[in-house]
């Protein structure tokens, strides 16, 4: 048993259909609108994310670069001969030489200390170690906005400046909270500092530490030029203790997601995208240094949800739009398509066909219900005709039976004369009577349409002997037909008028020199049948043509030949028929073109 593939759709109606078409085209939309979001959200952090990494290695570039200015005033500052001159625990100097000394040096710190190009300065300090009090003079009071030299004792001893020393002269970035130790009454110290001891070049030891201060607000200053709004920029050390910021509020510490750790990274950037903020951190492990970008997810993508509402507020508008559009048509399409489909289940040929709906409206589905109540009406009408043509059949065909009583008694009746006339002597007259009763014998031909060539030769056969016996005619009459091509159809009386129009308008008035010719040919489709005269009179060619195949016949030319060639035509087809052309020894030639058809009849 072959089993075949079962649409489903084929056991929803079509209301059932639409509503399912409306989900397919709705619900797809919803879920490319959600994915596309979604990716948009993605392709927008990334993006924008590549845009932070370039801006921080910026920053962080600019930061480098001034603890990279800083690193090498430093180092001028380390070599000046002032600097390495200095030593508290010499007891060859004068303390006016000290004076002299210690001057010196506050003009040459103050002189580093002095910005030319309008940006934040910084305060270059010099803090020595005096364990013998011998700069008693000079105060030690340090401030953060203040460039000096300032000699302390074991006991002011600041708590980051064993750390300074233990480094051996390399340079760090500190946050430093107090200067000098903590003491009642004291200014707020807290500052950003880059500190780097200071060795003896001609001996060992240290002499002191420089410091370099406000280091927050030079490089704030320089996170500054590149920020963007939105975000926070946070300057940090190994530990996440942040050194400076700009932020509005933070605590000491900055607090990163797990994913931030850096393991044995050296140097480099790494972005970090959570639910919440993405990161984008810039980092020298050998100067212990961390640049650390934080955006706010929701602050970034803040435009992006406004779209999103906005392209939601679309997409909801144009579902109602569709889902109305659709309740019009569904009123306006389903309701005369339901009650047409009502009208043709209910109706019954020859039923009563109600009065057609919708008759004002001029669109497709109101042509369809005025096309099937008229096809309906139409239906109706065809029956009644069907029924009444039954009827006048059976009347015909009684009529007929009627009829057929008439040509068999006139046969009868002309055979008892044939045989009288015979029998009287006059051969003559029983001769015609003969061979008009084959002509009607076989013009009737038990009713067929389509009678054999034979058949029809034999009728036009009889037609000549009854016009030569009735006028004396003396013509000559000659035919050519091979035997193959009898047993093919013609339709009757086909040759008898092309005889006749011969004989009237070819060689009636000629006696002995008319001239009538029967021939036949054939190839392997088609037979050729010609009847030809010698007639001397002329003939308009062109006339016979129109007669032939003009569509307008004018009743002025008669029916004969034209009603031959159109009945060729109705039983073989339009390129079978008459065709009329002069001869070359004198006269005319109308040429039959017949098919090769055999018909057989019971």
């Amino acid at each position: 048993m072959k089993l075949g593939f079962k649409n489903p759709l084929n056991r929803l109606n079509v209301k059932q259909q639409m509503i399912l078409l409306f989900l397919v085209l709705v619900i797809p939309m919803f879920i490319l609108n959600s994915y596309g979001n979604y990716k948009a959200g993605q392709i927008l952090k990334r993006h924008v994310t590549n845009a932070y990494i370039e801006l921080n290695n910026q920053n962080f570039r600019l930061i480098n670069r001034d603890i990279e200015a800083i690193n090498k005033v430093t180092s001028t500052v380390f070599q000046n001969s002032l600097v390495q001159g200095l030593n508290p625990a010499s007891s060859e100097e004068t303390v006016f030489a000290r004076v002299k000394s210690y001057e010196k040096l506050e003009i040459l710190l103050g002189t580093y200390s002095q910005e030319t190009d309008q940006r934040q300065p910084l305060y270059f300090s010099l803090y020595v170690y005096d364990p013998e009090n011998t700069y008693f003079f000079a105060p030690f009071y340090p401030n953060p906005k203040k460039a000096g030299v300032y000699f302390f004792s074991s006991d002011e001893k600041p708590e980051w400046f064993d750390e300074a020393v233990s480094k051996k002269g390399n340079g760090y970035l500190k946050l430093i909270e107090h200067l000098s130790p903590e003491s009642k009454g004291q200014d707020n110290q807290k500052t950003l500092a880059y500190v780097r001891a200071i060795n003896s070049i001609y001996k060992n030891g240290t002499i002191g530490v420089l410091v370099v201060s406000n280091m927050d607000a030079r490089i704030g200053e320089s996170m500054q030029t590149v920020s963007v709004p939105e975000g926070e920029l946070y300057f940090t050390d190994w530990n996440n203790r942040i050194l400076t910021a700009i932020a509005p509020e933070h605590g000491p510490f900055l607090d990163l997601p797990p994913e931030a750790d850096l393991g044995n990274s050296m140097i480099g950037v790494k972005d970090i995208i959570t639910n919440d903020f993405i990161y984008v951190i810039n980092y020298n492990h050998v100067l212990q240094q961390k640049l650390i970008y934080r955006v706010p997810v929701q602050a970034l993508l803040a435009q992006q949800n406004e779209i999103k509402r906005i392209i939601q507020l679309i997409t909801i508008a144009y579902i109602v739009v569709g889902l109305l559009i659709m309740l019009y048509f569904w009123r306006s399409l389903m309701t005369p398509l339901q009650k047409l489909v009502y009208f043709v289940r209910r109706y019954e040929p020859g039923n009563v066909v109600p009065e057609t709906p919708y008759r004002g409206r001029k669109d497709e589905v109101s042509v369809l219900i005025f096309t099937i109540y008229d096809m309906a009406r139409r239906l109706n009408g065809l029956i009644h005709y069907k029924y009444t043509m039954d009827l006048k059949q059976k009347e015909s065909q009684l009529q007929i039976l009627y009829q057929q009583i008439n040509p068999h008694l006139l046969y009868n009746t002309l055979e008892s004369i044939y045989w009288k006339s015979t029998m009287e002597g006059n051969t003559t007259s029983a001769e015609m009577i003969k061979e008009l009763s084959k002509l009607m014998k076989i013009s009737l031909s038990r009713g067929r349409e389509l009678i054999t060539l034979e058949e029809e030769l034999e009728h036009a056969g009889a037609y000549i002997k009854l016009q030569q016996h009735r006028y004396d005619y003396l013509f000559h009459i000659t035919k050519n037909i091979p035997d193959e091509l009898l047993s093919f159809i013609i339709p009757k009386i086909t040759l008898q008028p092309l005889i006749e129009n011969a004989i009237i308008h070819g060689v009636k008035h000629m006696g002995e020199d008319g001239e009538i010719v029967i021939s036949a040919t054939h190839d392997e489709e088609q037979i050729y049948i010609q009847i030809e005269d010698n007639g001397y009179k002329s003939v308009d060619y062109e006339a016979i043509d129109k007669l032939l195949n003009d569509e307008k016949h004018n009743p002025e030319f008669g029916y004969g030949i034209r009603n031959i060639h159109q009945r060729i035509r109705l039983h073989f087809g339009p390129e079978y028929g008459l065709v009329y052309a002069r001869r070359a020894e004198g006269g005319t030639r109308v040429t039959i073109n017949l098919p090769k058809s055999v018909q057989t009849y019971e």
